[in-house]
């Protein structure tokens, strides 16, 4: 079977391509005649429609006061925590970036902070029309629903996904298990809680990788992680059991093209955004985008909109796994390819990153020709719909 031939859910897909990187929806169902080309990506719940390229759009006129809740990262540094620890958390610029958007758009930001201060000024009676919340939490699995959990039990809306997604998304283990039952492609796995990994050397096929199973921004993804023996396998599990202090995902090491897929929207109105080709330069730690490869990508790692056949599979992938999980308004899909160039699934991230400069969605949209204001746009537009 060709790369694109089939999308990894069984059943041909279908796609809506607009021209030059234009947002398409795709994904597997009942095949349509032909492709259609987009001109527009249209919420159809409002009417309004993005030009080409542009970010040109009708404006909604409905202004709201938005509780901004955000972990910042120099306050748990100031408390002890080790800057690899805070790595997830957001910068002030971050946080200044997309209020000043917020802002631009006609809303009112009422910046709350983190589940602490949230607690405290719902305790006190505060409320608002909606939450934006980018909030990673601090604590345990389930860290980054703590948030959308609480804001559910006082029954406000929030953009981005909800609790349950969040607590699911986090666990890479747990969201593989559930891509297999939706009949996403995903690589063989196992997770370990100690170092007897056996089972793996039995079951799997080397090379293997492995990284911590609920950790973001790279955080324990680096080239060693690939191993080629049983032996080093063991201590490699070993060592990230004793650093991150959580179970480790193992999982077969797929060696082709590797993309990281930008998507906008919910349910059958979500679109792809772009297809983004993750390009490690020979400065970079080699076959994987580590942790620190994404650290210093500007010396290390290009990246490009890609849109021949591969790219194409890996955005219906991308899209049918963000629909399974159920996400809401905006993530990114991680998609490696195998040698054979099939892609398959390897994570997902509902909350993904938002500085304005280095995070992965606002460089989709750079590339693409938007801005930073189109992208926060098209998120409000999104969320506004529950409303």
């Amino acid at each position: 079977m060709r790369p694109g031939d089939e999308c990894g859910m069984g059943h041909p897909p279908f796609s809506q391509f607009r021209a030059a990187h234009g947002i398409y929806r795709s994904g597997c169902a009942q095949p349509r005649q032909g492709i259609a080309f987009l001109r527009t990506f249209v919420n159809p719940g409002n009417g309004a429609a993005l030009s080409a390229g542009k970010g040109k759009r009708f404006a909604m006129k409905r202004t709201l006061r938005l509780g901004f809740t955000y972990d910042l990262r120099d306050e748990y540094i100031r408390e002890g925590m080790s800057p690899e620890a805070a790595a997830e958390f957001d910068k002030a610029e971050t946080i200044d970036a997309i209020a000043a958007s917020l802002e631009n758009l006609g809303h009112r930001v009422d910046r709350v902070g983190r589940l602490k201060r949230l607690v405290e000024r719902l305790a006190a009676g505060d409320r608002w029309d909606m939450a934006f919340n980018i909030a990673e939490g601090a604590a345990g699995f389930a860290r980054e629903a703590q948030v959308p959990a609480l804001l559910e039990a006082y029954s406000l809306p929030a953009v981005f996904s909800d609790a349950f997604v969040l607590a699911v998304a986090l666990h890479k283990g747990a969201t593989k298990t559930l891509m297999r039952a939706a009949g996403i492609r995903t690589p063989g796995f196992m997770v370990f809680g100690d170092a007897d990994v056996a089972d793996a050397a039995r079951r799997l096929r080397f090379p293997l990788f492995c990284k911590p199973v609920a950790e973001g921004t790279g955080k324990g993804v680096e080239a060693r992680g690939r191993v080629e023996t049983a032996r080093d396998l063991g201590e490699r599990v070993g060592d990230l059991l004793a650093r991150f202090r959580q179970p480790v995902l193992v999982e077969e090491y797929l060696p082709g093209r590797e993309f990281t897929v930008g998507i906008v929207g919910t349910g059958e109105k979500a679109g792809v955004l772009g297809v983004m080709e993750v390009l490690l330069n020979d400065r970079a730690e080699p076959g994987v985008y580590s942790y620190a490869n994404k650290d210093d990508y500007e010396e290390r790692v290009d990246y490009r909109l890609a849109d021949d056949r591969e790219a194409l599979a890996a955005g219906d992938l991308a899209l049918a796994s963000y629909r399974a999980l159920g996400c809401r308004d905006a993530g990114r899909v991680d998609i490696r390819s195998d040698a054979d160039g099939l892609p398959s699934f390897i994570e997902i991230n509902p909350l993904a990153g938002l500085n304005h400069i280095h995070s992965d969605l606002p460089i989709i949209c750079r590339l693409r020709g938007n801005s930073f204001d189109d992208l926060i746009r098209w998120i409000m537009d999104s969320a506004m719909e529950r409303l």
